[in-house]
């Protein structure tokens, strides 16, 4: 059954919800919900929202957000899909028929608003003992964010070990997932990361590794993927595409759960679903991590998951690595490393001590 949800005030920016709005939205829904991905889900989820319309349980909906935030409810815990989420925005929205490209400006705005994040590659660093570090945001389309990833995995190429941060990491292209998965995975043979099967057009997408790529691969090194409750979509296939071929250690907690990729439908001027169409495969496993998420090699909380892969890296290089100054400056750096770890573990323990 589907739960109710007590409404509570507006919020700013937020608008009245009467009835025949409300008829809209609940009509569009019902609408777009025809290319859910799983056409039985479908079904189920359809025939809960008339009934709930029949005896009137959306009548005590105040507002445009509340009504939002709690079809989304519903709709996830009946479906069990966090990508299947209902959208209330204060502006109006674009009219766009299904399907249509962008225009070359409406591309150039994207580009230009993406690179104000820097293309969410947030953090490029080199960490004591000669550790690279990479915390990304997003999986932007190689079109706007390639030359950033190139510049950013030409960076980390000279490091002995990586550690790459999808704790804040929400998804994104999977054709960005591909060219980073291409740069951790051998030049040849070609190999298989991922399908993604989309029910409207009954076919299958390959993703493939890149053949040729314009800088390093990085290869041959430990590589330590954080990830967090928040780690979700094209995040968890990057994780996953590369933990199933054991090229990865996956630092920190079990990632969301979100395999069903799709797109976002306009039904007013305010509101807009997004309908997950499409379904991951993995080749070898043939199956994803949909309503399971990812867990991970080393369980801790996310927030000691970069200083523990730190450690795990710089202990994994002191078996590997040659003796002389670089092993001295491991031995420190493992001490100091390994000292701040201890303080942040004994600072959360006093801290959820703090809360009971």
């Amino acid at each position: 059954m589907m739960s109710d949800l007590s409404p509570d005030l507006p919020n700013e920016g937020d608008q009245p919800l009467n009835p025949a709005l409300c008829h809209e939205v609940l009509q569009g829904v019902l609408t777009q919900l025809e290319t859910y991905v799983f056409e039985t889900v479908a079904v189920t989820l359809q025939q809960a929202i008339r009934d709930r319309l029949a005896t009137g349980n959306y009548s005590e909906i105040q507002s445009a957000s509340q009504l939002a935030e709690i079809l989304t409810t519903q709709l996830q815990e009946l479906s069990g899909d966090r990508h299947l989420r209902l959208y209330y925005s204060p502006e109006p929205l674009p009219h766009l028929a299904p399907n249509t490209e962008p225009t070359p400006a409406e591309l150039a705005q994207q580009r230009h608003l993406s690179s104000l994040r820097n293309f969410d590659f947030n953090r490029v660093e080199r960490l004591a003992g000669n550790v690279g570090y990479l915390e990304l945001y997003g999986f932007e389309p190689p079109e706007f964010a390639g030359e950033t990833a190139i510049a950013a995995m030409q960076f980390l190429s000279h490091t002995y070990a990586l550690i790459i941060d999808l704790r804040h990491n929400s998804g994104g292209s999977p054709a960005m997932v591909a060219l980073l998965c291409s740069y951790l995975l051998p030049e040849y043979p070609p190999l298989h990361l991922n399908d993604l099967y989309w029910r409207t057009d009954n076919k299958t997408q390959q993703w493939w590794t890149i053949p040729y790529l314009p800088s390093k691969r990085y290869l041959q090194k430990p590589v330590y993927v954080l990830t967090s409750q928040t780690t979700f979509s094209a995040a968890e296939e990057f994780t996953y595409n590369l933990k199933v071929l054991e090229r990865i250690t996956v630092v920190g907690e079990t990632t969301r759960g979100g395999a069903n990729p799709g797109v976002g439908q306009r039904i007013n001027d305010h509101f807009w679903l997004f309908v997950p169409t499409g379904r991951a495969i993995n080749p070898v496993t043939q199956t994803n991590w949909e309503g399971t998420g990812i867990l991970p090699d080393v369980k801790v909380p996310s927030e000691l998951a970069p200083k523990t892969a730190h450690l795990l890296a710089l202990q994994k290089l002191l078996e590997t690595q040659p003796t002389g100054s670089y092993e001295r400056e491991l031995r420190q750096s493992l001490y100091r490393v390994e000292r701040e770890l201890n303080e942040q573990r004994q600072a959360l323990i006093t801290r959820i001590g703090g809360r009971a």
